[in-house]
């Protein structure tokens, strides 16, 4: 089953950089997260939703991005939050 919003990203969508961690946290000086997020229309990358701040949820609701994908070592799962569903 196939998801509309990706064809709504851009082409190529953003990697994930070589070192990562949740850009708000970090802006807050927290350095504890369970596990990153990137969105796939702007590279924003946050925290889960396992982690405290819950920052790539957040960035969802603020910009509307609707996809994000794992941002972690081995993994390149992608979640969209209007489908509320793996794609």
């Amino acid at each position: 089953m196939s998801c509309e919003h990706l064809t709504q990203l851009p082409h190529p969508a953003p990697q994930p950089p070589q070192q990562v961690n949740c850009e708000d946290c970090a802006a807050l000086g927290e350095l504890v997260w369970a596990h990153l997020r990137m969105c796939l229309t702007c590279g924003h990358v946050g925290c889960c939703d396992s982690s405290p701040h819950r920052h790539a949820t957040e960035h969802y609701v603020r910009c509307e991005h609707p996809v994000m994908r794992s941002a972690e070592p081995g993994e390149t799962w992608r979640w969209c939050y209007v489908d509320q569903r793996v794609v």
